[in-house]
């Protein structure tokens, strides 16, 4: 039986790859797009006006094309899929802790012990994931794992189905067969024969009768199909995590210069974590918002991890560049580290093209600033940017509001 006491999200990003190419770049929102295709290729991921038209995941993209004649076709980006990737289950790791990713784009939280109720939880993802990333997701929440996945997919994009606890198989029955575990293209024929089309006759039918059908796995598929499932949700190690920070300004700002200087400040702060809790990183996001709303995100790597901001000041300013394209202010800037590793205190391999034994020196003098901090404040040691920013924010200049944002709790 199931425990009617657990709470089981599922969480399925909407067309994935497509959306994170249309979270990219503005110009491909709204379109027909489609990734992974070339002339001879397959469709990998189709955005939902491109699968109105009929374009489907896999399908030869000489095939799309005709669908659809005016499909934006794009090489897939499978480096930028991990990053959003990370991010999207940041926000689910700030939830809760017992979080199970299955794939790129899909995962498990139990919310059961969680002081927030399921339900709450489920909007304040929907929402973040939204209005960070510009995704979306859907979310299927019910007392097992079966149960909440096949609600997440119903009536996508950007759905949020509940199943009461007590309703599973009620909720499972009017389905066809195919939405049963391994009842797929090749063996659905077998049901159908049998004149099994809903889910609710594999429920009712005897055991002896499902034998012949579906054999040894008989038992355990007529237990989702009475939506049984005893499965419990297997945490991931949260591991890469991310830590990031977001500043929106009290002005809009036009000053690369204090943009540049806050995102540096910024680093700083992630970088004295990272080192805090023994992590190096490898991958730097900066993200902007301007004044219409719009978002943008860049992200580069280093070639190893490091915990040491001045490793990541040269990818800084050029991220900022890349993402600020348009002559319209910002209201917002941001930086999130990923791709975490475990930081060595004397690593054997240099973290940049410097020798050794400066990487090895850097690193003492980070732990011995980051201990004087420690000890006496943050004010106790700083660096340029850091007095230039005081001083523009005593003259009363772009000050705003500073949120900083762990992956974890």
């Amino acid at each position: 039986m199931n425990d009617s006491t657990r709470s089981i999200l599922h969480l399925d990003a909407d067309a994935f790859y497509a959306s994170v190419e249309q979270a990219a770049d503005s110009r491909l929102r709204g379109k027909a797009i489609a990734v992974g295709g070339t002339s001879r290729g397959i469709i990998a991921s189709a955005s939902y006006p491109a699968r109105a038209r009929g374009v489907r995941t896999p399908m030869p993209t000489s095939q799309a094309l005709r669908l659809c004649p005016e499909l934006i076709i794009l090489p897939g980006d499978f480096a930028k899929y991990e990053r959003f990737s990370q991010l999207l289950f940041a926000y689910a790791f700030d939830l809760t802790p017992e979080v199970e990713i299955c794939s790129i784009d899909e995962g498990y939280l139990d919310l059961t012990h969680q002081r927030q109720s399921p339900q709450d939880s489920m909007r304040w993802l929907s929402q973040q994931i939204e209005s960070e990333l510009k995704i979306t997701i859907s979310q299927g929440l019910a007392t097992n794992k079966f149960c909440s996945a096949v609600a997440s997919k119903l009536k996508k994009p950007a759905n949020q189905i509940e199943v009461p606890a007590g309703e599973e198989q009620a909720f499972l029955g009017p389905l066809p067969v195919r939405w049963l575990p391994g009842v797929g293209t090749k063996t659905e024929p077998r049901y159908l024969h049998a004149g099994l089309l809903h889910i609710q006759q594999v429920a009712t039918l005897s055991l002896s009768e499902l034998e012949k059908i579906a054999g040894s796995s008989a038992g355990s598929l007529q237990q989702f199909a009475q939506g049984i499932d005893p499965r419990p949700v297997i945490p991931t190690s949260p591991d890469p995590k991310s830590f990031g920070e977001q500043e929106t300004f009290g002005v809009d700002q036009t000053d690369e210069t204090y943009c540049l200087a806050v995102l540096r400040a910024m680093v700083d702060r992630l970088c004295r974590k990272l080192r805090a809790t023994g992590l190096a990183a490898r991958t730097l996001t900066v993200r902007v918002r301007y004044r219409d709303m719009e978002d943008t995100m860049r992200a580069d790597s280093l070639s190893e991890p490091s915990p040491l901001e001045s490793d990541f000041y040269p990818i800084l300013q050029p991220l900022l560049r890349r993402c600020w394209t348009r002559s319209s202010p910002l209201r917002l800037v941001g930086v999130r580290l990923t791709n975490f590793h475990t930081a060595l205190p004397e690593p054997e391999l240099p973290l940049t093209g410097l020798p050794q034994k400066s990487t090895t020196e850097r690193l003492q003098l980070a732990d011995a600033t980051d201990q004087v901090r420690r000890r006496f404040g943050s004010q106790a040691i700083l660096r340029g940017h850091d007095l230039w920013l005081q001083k523009k924010r005593s003259a009363g200049e772009s000050e705003g509001d500073l949120h900083s944002q762990p992956s974890q709790k």
